[in-house]
């Protein structure tokens, strides 16, 4: 941001400062938006209008530049009048000021009798809430910031209008008003910590330590204990917890998306027109047709061989696999699966007949078509069937669906079954659903 700025204060190329005169007055060293906008559009190869005034507001939000009349930091295209900020108050310089400094500037804003240096009633609160704070030493900041006043008197009238609007536009940034972006927060410093491992906070206006000690925000560092033997195990037992913990890098995360959204491109319609068309758009009514019959399309079918799920969330997916677990003897899973489901749906008063019948047909000793499940599904399956619910077969429900999902999918994707359906789909027709 700093190397745009430069070259837009640059005498040849860079943005036209002028002084405006007004009613009885002169604005000096200003510019409008509308000419940042055109000079970031003619020079840094933005077409976008939006996107210059998106530049333009994040550069004026860290105070590079700033409305001459305006707490609000951002750039508009039009006739306003805007300032660049001096050097001296960049964020590279890695400013964190005090609320000492913070009361010394707003002190000396009340001794200057100047309409345009008035406080607004937030800063008049901020005043009264940091005069409250410093009790004790508002004396001190009071002969601070009649020190400063003096200086300023002996300023030039233009000099002094300018820095006067600087100083403002510093504080907008490090104490900004409700609603605007705090840029502060962002830690604009990293870029500087590198070359300035060891920076200490500095004042703004020079303030010794002995009156920023006393911040309501500074408070004593208190004596470091020594840990105990047990607190030294406990710190290094969770440490070891977050060793064991499972995490993702950003990298792969991006490319599990990447992957997962190129897999679905031809069924997003998006950015695949779909084929047959939308019938909620067009007057085409072969979409419904399709999904109402029994076959699948090429691309259904193609479908399921994504993920497990895709099976089980299309119906004419689950009868295929049904047949498939028949043809080897094991639709047992896959029945009892869909009871469960179909049990959920059921009334109320219905529920506990049916949560039997399903007990005795797959759970039950000597049950007709036993499912295989775990010991603790079992016993939490049984404690449920006491007081019969919707939700009486959840944990056996899942652990069967992971059965299914590990073992019995492999298999049907690579049998033959599939295949031909997938091969006879294609001959078929190649955009079919």
């Amino acid at each position: 941001m700093e190397d745009i700025i430069a070259r837009m204060q640059d005498e040849k190329n860079g943005i036209p400062i002028r002084t405006v005169k007004s009613f009885l007055s002169k604005i000096p060293s200003v510019f409008s938006g509308s000419d940042i906008v055109q000079w970031m559009q003619k020079n840094l190869n933005i077409e976008d209008q939006v996107e210059a005034l998106h530049l333009g507001t994040l550069m004026a939000a860290h105070g590079y530049f700033f409305p001459i009349s305006d707490h609000v930091l951002t750039l508009k295209e039009d006739g306003t009048f805007y300032r660049f900020q001096t050097p001296y108050f960049w964020p590279s310089n890695c400013w964190e000021p005090e609320n000492t400094d913070y009361a010394v500037y707003l002190c000396k804003r009340t001794m200057q009798n100047k309409a345009r240096l008035e406080l607004a009633d937030l800063c008049a609160e901020s005043l009264a809430r940091l005069q409250r704070a410093f009790a004790r030493k508002w004396e001190f900041i009071f002969m601070q910031a009649e020190a400063q006043a003096k200086v300023d008197k002996k300023r030039d009238k233009i000099e002094r209008k300018i820095l006067d609007s600087q100083e403002r536009a510093f504080w907008d940034v490090h104490r900004p008003v409700p609603g605007c972006v705090n840029t502060t927060e962002a830690d604009i410093k990293k870029s500087s910590r590198m070359k300035q491992p060891h920076k200490t906070r500095k004042s703004v206006y020079g303030l010794q330590n002995d009156i920023r000690s006393h911040s309501p925000t500074h408070t004593v560092t208190p004596e470091v204990k020594e840990p105990t033997e047990d607190e030294l195990h406990d710190q290094i037992q969770h440490c070891q917890e977050q060793l064991d913990r499972h995490r993702l890098k950003m990298s792969k995360v991006a490319e599990s998306l990447l992957s997962f959204a190129e897999q679905y491109l031809e069924y997003d319609p998006f950015f695949t027109t779909p084929e047959p068309s939308n019938p909620w758009i067009s007057d085409d009514v072969t979409s419904w047709e399709l999904e109402a019959c029994k076959e699948a399309g090429q691309q259904r079918v193609k479908r399921w061989a994504f993920c497990f799920d895709e099976v089980m969330k299309d119906p004419v997916g689950r009868e295929q696999f049904l047949k498939f677990l028949e043809s080897e003897f094991s639709s047992e899973n896959l029945r009892f699966w869909l009871a469960v489901q179909e049990l959920k749906k059921r009334p109320i008063r219905e529920v506990p007949t049916r949560v039997q019948e399903i007990w005795e047909e797959f759970l039950a000793p000597g049950a007709p078509s036993a499912i295989n499940v775990d010991s603790r599904s079992y016993d939490k399956t049984t404690q449920n069937i006491k007081d019969p619910g919707r939700y009486a077969f959840q944990d056996a429900q899942e652990h069967i669906y992971k059965l299914m999902k590990s073992d019995s999918y492999s298999r049907f994707i690579r049998s033959s079954a599939y295949q031909e359906l997938l091969q006879a789909k294609k001959k078929k027709s190649k955009n079919l659903f």
